[in-house]
């Protein structure tokens, strides 16, 4: 999505550790009207899927996967990183690494949001070294659905988190793909 890579350069800052900031408009303030264009892209790449659900995981990949559910049609399940007070049934788990928090989550979403007859289509805002995505796709296969495929907005494809999935047979469809950052500049994957 050219727009994306646009809006990186223009308002994304490199930090150490291979962190990209994007806070100005995807992951603390909100450009809404780019992240419907988003949403509107992911519509487009699985507009003949019968897609029944997007799963995200909390936090900064929900306002992306709502933008795609709303173009689809469909509702969004997020999974939480904590178990809460108001999760009392049974549950799917599974295990995700943020690369950004380098933290390990025990992700879950109740068994009563997903099941054999949805068709899923993963949405998040960052695929480094495929961790999320990872947990995310053990839960889908938990609750016996059907995994459409995995949309990010930004993939850090010099992670290879993106290449490890694709070999292995899942669907990845990124918006933008990064081949190489540093503070002195960004470099795109040509698609």
């Amino acid at each position: 999505m050219k727009l994306l890579e646009e809006k990186i350069l223009k308002e994304g800052t490199v930090l150490d550790g291979n962190i990209l900031k994007v806070a100005s408009f995807l992951n603390q303030k909100l450009d809404v009207d780019f992240i419907g264009k988003m949403g509107s892209e992911i519509a487009d790449i699985y507009r003949n899927d019968n897609v029944t659900k997007i799963l995200t995981i909390e936090t900064s990949g929900i306002a992306i996967a709502f933008a795609a559910a709303q173009k689809i049609g469909c509702p969004v399940v997020f999974a939480k990183k904590h178990r809460t007070t108001n999760i009392n049934g049974d549950v799917y788990s599974a295990s995700a690494f943020s690369f950004t928090h380098q933290l390990n989550y025990n992700i879950i979403v109740p068994t009563e949001f997903l099941d054999k007859n949805d068709r899923i289509v993963i949405v998040d805002d960052f695929l480094a070294n495929g961790n999320a995505l990872d947990g995310l796709i053990e839960i889908v296969n938990k609750s016996g659905a059907t995994l459409v495929g995995c949309t990010c907005a930004i993939e850090k494809g010099f992670q290879h988190g993106g290449d490890k999935l694709r070999d292995k047979g899942i669907r990845i469809e990124s918006l933008a793909i990064i081949e190489k950052m540093s503070p002195e500049g960004i470099t795109f994957r040509c698609n």
